[in-house]
């Protein structure tokens, strides 16, 4: 019988570190719900301490789940593990992540500690954190660059202090398998108390070795990974969780290893977090990429027409994406339409279900097919709603390459109508200005990427764009088989994000 390892995702912390993946509060708990549906063992939600934005999500998510662990990072200092168990108390099942730098460039440089006393202030504040709660996960920051005597020692002290998990993170993504295999098997070896706990490995990507190290590791006897959604994180992301766990599941003869994972919600997963952070996955990604069930060689096509073993070692249905031809257009009914969502893995209430039939609809209407892209996009576009402070009435644009380009936008305010005409370089740009000039709050254009979600003339446009009011990033997606409207209403998305976020911080200085 397999061995059962659990998986660690950190999607929502270390994922959303990355540059251009923040999220706002409704977004994380919507990422948290659908990891819960995936069935992580352990969601990490946040680092509590380091805003009280980041505070309120880990305490959201923490009241919300129900089916994993939710854990909170905490340095190894009083007030972050304070701050983390306020944070995480609610919690059906909470754990406390405290963690400090153990290898000598970090001790020397960034701690300016002697190892005694990085090893002392360990134990001192697994110890405090064990009086909160049972579960504390302690990490040796940079345990890939550490001295593994000195990890032997560390360990075994938090251990006894009241550790439940030890945690071995290759922090810069340095290492090597076959040096993370033997770094884990050092630890099996040499610290005597470690099988009272769970050993956790967390790997960087910064030489593309973070699932094969992450794989060695679980050979060697780590018994949890962690990793994230689309490998998102920090410099060049993190382990993907998508593929050890697929890897785990092809090749089990292999591992003798399983996880509790759903493996048919990892497309669904992976579509959620591009979609909220604005990051699109390449199209050769591994497991979830746009190409990774297409073949276009005619000597792969003839052998997967033949057998589909020949060239596929998965199936598309193991990861949640449907083989299902069903068509849908404009005639197709309420019931089709509903079965079509839950084939793809979609579970939405009655009102979401209603506000989703109306759209696609419309979109019926606009394109003679409705693909299974289309109708992604078009749950996804609606799959965190926020409060409108301004709401798109219409738009009107005159452009051509012999003129200025002029736009004339109306948005809704309060049940009152604004309106204001600007011109630009392109229909866009001149929409955008006067939006801008409706706003009335500085802030800048940052990112802007369109692309069409299915082929064909009549594709529909997604727009993503992202803005900045001081040092805060805004993500806007916006959806339409016209790429200016997607354009505008990504803009506006953005904008109403930014006021929404303005109006939960304490003192905001943004008037609405």
């Amino acid at each position: 019988m397999a061995k059962q390892i659990k998986i660690f995702d950190t999607t929502l912390r270390d994922g959303e570190q990355s540059p251009g993946c923040s999220m706002n509060l409704q977004e994380k708990l919507e990422v948290a719900k659908q990891l819960e549906r995936l069935k992580v063992d352990v969601i990490e939600a946040g680092f509590a301490i380091a805003s009280p934005g980041d505070f309120a999500a880990v305490k959201a998510i923490a009241d919300t789940v129900k089916d994993c662990t939710v854990a909170s990072l905490a340095r190894a200092l009083t007030q972050d593990i304070d701050r983390a168990w306020e944070a995480v108390k609610g919690a059906a099942q909470p754990r406390i992540h405290t963690f400090i730098a153990t290898s000598d460039i970090h001790m020397q440089h960034k701690l300016k500690m002697k190892p005694e006393d990085v090893l002392n202030r360990a134990v001192e504040m697994v110890r405090y954190a064990k009086k909160y709660c049972n579960d504390i996960e302690f990490s040796a920051e940079d345990a890939s660059r550490s001295h593994p005597e000195f990890l032997y020692k560390i360990f075994e002290a938090v251990i006894a202090a009241g550790a439940t998990v030890i945690n071995v993170p290759d922090t810069v993504g340095y290492t090597t398998p076959c040096e993370y295999y033997d770094l884990i098997a050092g630890i099996k070896n040499n610290v005597p108390n470690v099988d009272l706990v769970d050993i956790s490995v967390h790997c960087h990507n910064d030489l593309g070795m973070a699932v094969a190290n992450t794989l060695a590791a679980a050979r060697a006897g780590a018994t949890q990974l962690e990793c994230t959604i689309n490998g998102i994180g920090e410099r060049a992301g993190n382990a993907a969780l998508e593929e050890i766990v697929m890897a785990l599941h092809t090749r089990k003869h292999l591992f003798d290893l399983e996880t509790r994972i759903d493996t048919t919600q990892i497309y669904r997963s992976s579509r959620l977090i591009s979609t909220l952070t604005g990051v699109q996955v390449q199209p050769n990604k591994a497991v979830v990429g746009a190409n990774a069930f297409a073949h276009e060689s005619g000597i792969h096509q003839h052998g997967v027409l033949a057998e589909k073993s020949t060239y596929e070692i998965m199936t598309p249905e193991s990861i949640g994406l449907s083989q299902n031809k069903m068509v849908l257009g404009k005639h197709s009914g309420r019931h089709a339409f509903d079965d079509r969502l839950k084939t793809l893995g979609y579970s939405l209430t009655k009102e979401e279900l209603d506000a989703a039939f109306k759209e696609f609809k419309i979109l019926a209407d606009k394109k003679k097919v409705v693909q299974d892209r289309d109708l992604e996009a078009l749950v996804e576009e609606k799959s965190v709603e926020i409060p409108e402070v301004y709401h798109l009435e219409r738009f009107v644009i005159n452009s051509g390459n012999t003129i200025t380009s002029t736009a004339s936008v109306k948005l809704i305010k309060n049940d009152e109508e604004v309106e204001e005409v600007s011109t630009g370089d392109g229909p866009v740009d001149a929409a955008f200005k006067a939006i801008d000039k409706i706003v009335g709050i500085p802030f800048t254009l940052e990112d802007y990427v369109l692309h069409s979600v299915t082929e064909g003339k009549d594709a529909q446009g997604e727009v993503v764009v992202k803005i900045r009011m001081e040092e805060e990033l805004f993500t806007g997606r916006g959806l339409s088989t016209d790429v200016v409207e997607a354009s505008v209403k990504a803009y506006v998305n953005a904008v109403n994000k930014m006021l929404y976020e303005a109006t939960l911080q304490e003192g905001a200085c943004v008037c609405l």
